[in-house]
């Protein structure tokens, strides 16, 4: 029996700065995941999806990334890992983390 899809976004890594970036609804890519386009529909997301793997020249390794609908009406993490890659590097102290 197949899974029910579930929302997600398209996320991949800007190629040359290494920043996670997420795919907004008019296509272009944005740093941060609440401005990124909620996809509900499983044939539009793997049409995004294959419109991000095809971007070589901006982003590497893209994929979808469960997430949900927040309180806001924005995207919002649902698992750990993304709700990492969105806070940025762990190493030290700065960009996103030292903004927030």
């Amino acid at each position: 029996m197949a899974r029910a899809f579930t929302p997600k976004v398209v996320t991949a890594n800007h190629l040359l700065e290494g920043d996670v970036i997420y795919m907004t609804d008019s296509g272009e890519w944005t740093r941060t995941l609440a401005d990124a386009e909620l996809l509900t529909d499983e044939a539009v997301a793997d049409e995004r999806l294959i419109t991000a793997q095809q971007q070589t020249a901006v982003t590497v390794g893209a994929y979808l990334a469960d997430a949900a609908e927040g309180d806001d009406g924005r995207p919002a993490p649902t698992h750990f890992r993304e709700e990492f890659r969105r806070t940025g590097p762990s190493n030290y102290f700065h960009g996103k983390q030292a903004e927030a």
